[in-house]
């Protein structure tokens, strides 16, 4: 339900910020021609990365970004396929999703009625590190494994942990009460997106009820913990930086 008499629950801060539904803003940019885009997190906000819905009504086919730029898409609604140079195009099925890395030449066609959980960053290339490969799979081909020990929280890594790698992407899975095992603060940073259930975030010093549809950026050194609050599990998923070392700019 979207909120009137110009309330919102979304807050933007230094180091964070919570980007709710209730305030999303479609814009169309000619990279994404027909498509509605609700850009949740850019560099104007402070972080190194975007993040965004794309949403297409009639369908669309979108081509690669600009050079130097790595891009991770997943199936959020509908149907979508990626076509990766001369191969045949892969349909992402339920949850399904691609990471294409920079320079990779690809094509992404969207169904009509579809939307698109988007994340795209300049790559930072580590030397003598073989280039990245680029990965077309789903969220339910990976095992999840207990975080820490926990089995009420689990962990499903997206993209691959070699050294030409310098993202991560997980799916987390909080059963409810569950939480994570400490407030942590680090030099990374994060873009999150609330796939389903709720909780409490806390950010910084602030605490926020979240649900699905909500979109969170971290910033470098922000304090941060999340514990699952209802009857379903609690599921985000959640990019950071990784691999790279902080002077390594």
């Amino acid at each position: 339900m979207r909120q009137s008499l110009g309330e919102s629950r979304s807050a933007f801060h230094t180091r964070h910020a919570l980007i709710s539904p209730d305030s999303h803003e479609c814009v169309r940019l000619p990279l994404w021609p027909g498509c509605e885009l609700v850009h949740l997190i850019t560099p104007d906000l402070g972080a190194d990365f975007s993040m965004f819905f794309a949403h297409s009504a009639d369908g669309a086919r979108i081509g690669a970004p600009r050079a130097g730029v790595e891009r991770f898409v997943m199936l959020r609604r509908g149907a979508a396929k990626v076509t990766i140079t001369d191969k045949p195009a892969e349909a992402l099925t339920d949850e399904g999703y691609a990471f294409l890395p920079a320079d990779c030449d690809h094509s992404v066609e969207i169904g009509p009625d579809s939307t698109l959980i988007v994340l795209e960053r300049r790559y930072r290339e580590a030397a003598s590190a073989p280039w990245p490969k680029p990965l077309i799979s789903s969220v339910g081909a990976h095992r999840p494994v207990p975080m820490k020990g926990d089995e009420r929280l689990m962990l499903q890594k997206l993209i691959p942990e070699g050294a030409g790698y310098d993202l991560e992407i997980n799916v987390m899975d909080f059963a409810p009460g569950a939480s994570l095992p400490y407030v942590e603060t680090h030099f990374m940073e994060h873009g999150l997106i609330l796939l389903n259930g709720g909780g409490i975030y806390r950010l910084e010093d602030a605490w926020y009820p979240v649900g699905a549809g909500d979109a969170i950026w971290m910033g470098p050194y922000c304090p941060q913990w999340f514990g699952a609050i209802g009857r379903e599990n609690a599921r985000y998923l959640i990019y950071k930086n990784w691999n790279r070392d902080p002077l390594d700019r």
